[in-house]
């Protein structure tokens, strides 16, 4: 799970539990400047190298981009998941990795299924390992907002290699990022599939989303959570999502209303008593990469709470709350709704 949102939130735990903080500052720091990145970089036209395609990033950063390049890193298991249903696997050199290697950022299955070993692991705690990529001869770097812009410019302006941020903010900009790869790679065919999958499951759930509209009837409240900060800490609470990001997207789309959907930030921490407030109907949490209910149930008012005394209180593989990827779409969405709408998917 490689969620970077930017302050002061931090992304889900990956591995063994005590690593959980370690990481949640590196990745606090990394996604702190994301908001900074139109004043960062010059977002004007640059002579295309021949051979080359001009492109724009979700950070809205122009990138000469190499044309149907054979050596690629991939910093996100989101974009590595793109790649891979796009046929993509076998240009990919290099992953990111973190503290106890690719167990960090890949779940087992992802590790099994995409072939992952750790002789393409390229660091990224506490910083992105340069040299380690550079050993990977890449013609191109996909990375998320894991990567600090400070590493972006460098791996630009001083080893001129070409970095495309890929990080959509909602589930609609997943697709937008599909077709982005195809414009980069020969694979019109397999991008305009996988399109229509995601577009179908988004359609679905559009109308689900209208007849529940049209029948008058109360979207149901929902706290999703990735991460719990325990009772027993300073600052303890659920991490959430809030307005513009492609968790409250997702929770949109599910026919949910979010209770963070007010927070002031992208990325808040619910205290105890603001989740008992807003009493959600439904909780939904992230497990996997050391995260499991024992740590949400170490939360503060845990066994307080309406939804969890109700049995309505589930856990899912956190991956499906916070990789913006095709899996989430084409996964997370009709897992979401059978928990939270039982018999409504899909739509007849």
């Amino acid at each position: 799970m490689s969620l970077n949102p930017p302050s002061p939130a931090a992304p889900p735990a990956r591995g063994p539990v005590p690593l959980a903080l370690v990481l949640v500052l590196l990745l606090i720091v990394g996604g702190a400047g994301i908001a900074a990145t139109a004043a960062y970089f010059e977002l004007k036209p640059a002579p295309v190298p021949p051979g080359s395609i001009s492109l724009t990033d979700d950070e809205g950063r122009t990138v000469a981009a190499p044309s149907n390049p054979h050596r690629v890193v991939v910093l996100a298991p989101s974009i590595l998941d793109t790649m891979v249903r796009l046929g993509l696997r076998d240009r990919v050199v290099g992953v990111d990795c973190g503290p106890t290697g690719l167990g960090t950022d890949y779940n087992g299955s992802q590790i099994a299924n995409w072939s992952l070993t750790s002789s393409i692991c390229v660091g990224t705690y506490p910083s992105l390992n340069i040299p380690q990529l550079l050993n990977a001869s890449p013609q191109l770097v996909l990375a998320s907002t894991i990567v600090s812009l400070s590493d972006v410019e460098e791996l630009s302006s001083t080893y001129h290699l070409p970095v495309l941020v890929l990080q959509p903010a909602t589930l609609g900009g997943i697709t937008v990022d599909v077709n982005l790869l195809a414009e980069i790679f020969p694979v019109s065919s397999a991008a305009d599939a996988l399109v229509g999958q995601l577009q179908k499951v988004l359609g679905n759930a559009q109308v689900i989303q209208a007849n529940l509209t049209n029948s008058g009837a109360s979207l149901p409240t929902v706290l999703v959570t990735y991460y719990a900060v325990p009772a027993s800490s300073p600052d303890p609470g659920y991490w959430s999502y809030g307005p513009g990001t492609f968790g409250e997207s997702l929770i949109e789309f599910v026919g949910a209303s979010s209770i963070s959907a007010s927070s002031q930030l992208p990325y808040p921490v619910l205290s105890g008593p603001q989740v008992l407030l807003a009493n959600p109907s439904v909780i939904i949490y992230g497990t996997g990469f050391g995260v499991d209910l024992s740590e949400y149930q170490q939360g503060p008012d845990w066994s307080s709470l309406g939804a969890v005394t109700g049995g309505h209180a589930w856990g899912v593989d956190g991956n499906l709350l916070t990789e913006p990827d095709p899996t989430m779409i084409l996964d997370g969405i009709p897992i979401l709704f059978g928990l939270i709408h039982p018999g409504l998917y899909p739509p007849a």
